[in-house]
Formats: C-alpha cells, structure tokens, sequence
C-alpha cells in the first residue's frame, strides 16, 4: 500500500513538473505583445478555455479529496491563465476587449457556474463526482483532439515550422505521467483522456521524423489563419482554433479593365467618324 501510494505520488509530481513548463510556453507570444503594446490578432479564446478547464480540474479534485497533486497544478494554470487573459485584455483593441468579456462570461461565469450549481446540490457525493468527472472527461478529450489542425497543417505544407519537436516530446511525457497517475488512483476520468494525449503526442513526432528535413511546401493562406497557427503553438494542448483553406479570386487589374474600356471607346469613336464621312 505504501509503494503504491508512493508511485502515485512520484507520477503526480512529474506530471506537475512537465504541465508547468507547458503552461509557460506561451511567454515568448505574451513578451512581444507587451514589447509591441498590441495583442497583434491573437484570440483570447485558448486562455480562456485553458482556465475553465483548470477551474473544472479544481472542482473536481477538491470533490474527490484524494488528489492534492492535481490541485496544485491546476491552481498554477488558474494563476498564469488570468496573467495571460489581463495582459492580453490590456494591450487588446476595444473589438478584443468585448470579446474576451464575452468568452469569460460564456465559460468561466455561466458555463462554470452551470456546472457548478447542477452537481453541488445532488444528495449522493458519489453521482456528484462521478458527474463531474464524465464532463471533465469529455472537456479533456475535446482539447486533446485539437492538435489534429497541426496534424493536418503538417501533412499539407510538409512543414514542421508549426509543430516544435520539444513541445511535442513535453505533451506527451506529461500524457504518460498523468495516465498512470489516475490509473494508480483507480481514476479513469484522468487516465482515459491522457491515452488519446499520448497517442497524438506519438503521431506527431512521428510526423516530425518524416517531414523535419522535407522542403516547406508553400501555401498561400489568409494571414489570419497563419496567426491563428502561431497561436496553436503557443497553446497547443488546447488549440481549438480550425484551419481552413481560403480561395482567394484576384480583382482584374484596373490597367486591364481601363484599357478594355478605353477599346470599346476608340471603336465607337472611331464608327462615329467612319458615319460622318460618309454623310459628307
């Protein structure tokens, strides 16, 4: 009984250790924007949902009362989600702004709050966490299924400038940790959704061994979505931003559009003068 709680203690604590360096990795993103004094067209979407998330995790551990370490990561991502949210609420446009009013009113007011008042009250603590645990579940596997827009972009453009090596080697080390931490706590609401995080975490290095030295395939995309790729980057783990092909038409060029006017017009001038000759 001691080794095992030893082992969970161990995993807890390496799984602590390599969420923290992956919560900061959107430093080097918030740094330029503080050097620039602008938010630059990032979205505030992933912080948000990154601190719902974290907010979900609380709950859930302070609930289930045998999982410390899970608080005390997730009490960190509360932490450095609300310093990313305020920096980017303060160098953001007003448009920026009012959107980020809104996406934390949607998740971490109403959505929290939802969450919240429909569990708290149930009579039986076991239907509360086993409830709470299906939709932390559920949230963790829709973020773990967001960096199937990298995988995509890597497979398009042949390109790895948008999947770094260390991230990838970081978010899977910290699925595996994680995984065996709930699975040593008999906890498959943690342990399940750490599976499909290992199994994407694997495909995407396997994708960097293929494409790492493979020439970039160019193509043009709206500068929007190129941002909202750097984006992924930053939050990867939580990416749930899409990419999309834009098919852009190219407007005639007005030389063109001018000078068939000008033809049409050098006709009916020149007909003009071909009538009058003939009426003298």
């Amino acid at each position: 009984m001691a080794l095992h709680l030893s082992w969970v203690f161990v995993f807890g604590i390496l799984g602590n250790v390599v969420s923290f360096m992956v919560s900061l990795s959107p430093l080097p993103t918030f740094y330029q924007i503080y050097k620039k004094k602008t938010s630059e067209g990032f979205q505030s979407l992933p912080y948000v949902v990154s601190l719902f998330s974290a907010m979900l995790w609380i709950y859930y551990a302070l609930l289930k009362k045998d999982a410390m370490l899970l608080i005390t990561i997730n009490t960190f991502c509360c932490f450095i989600q609300s310093f990313y949210i305020v920096t980017y609420f303060y160098y953001g446009r007003k448009k920026e702004k009012l959107e980020t009013v809104k996406l934390m009113l949607l998740f971490n007011v109403f959505g929290f709050g939802l969450v919240f008042f429909s569990t708290y009250f149930l009579h039986n603590p076991m239907t509360r966490l086993h409830i709470l645990g299906y939709i932390c579940m559920g949230f963790s596997l829709s973020v773990f299924a967001a960096p199937l827009a990298i995988v995509r972009k890597v497979i398009k453009t042949k390109s790895v400038e948008f999947m770094p090596f260390t991230l990838s080697v970081f978010l899977t080390l910290g699925a595996v940790m994680w995984f065996f931490y709930g699975l040593l706590l008999k906890d498959m609401n943690i342990a399940v959704p750490n599976v499909l995080g290992f199994i994407f975490g694997i495909l995407q290095m396997i994708l960097y061994a293929i494409y790492k030295n493979h020439p970039k395939k160019m193509v043009v995309e709206d500068p929007k979505l190129q941002l909202s790729d750097q984006h992924i980057v930053d939050v990867i783990k939580l990416e749930s931003v899409v990419s999309s092909d834009v098919n852009t038409t190219a407007p005639q060029p007005y030389e063109n559009r001018g000078g068939a006017r000008g033809g049409v017009e050098a006709q009916n001038t020149k007909e003009k003068t071909s009538d009058a000759s003939q009426k003298v």
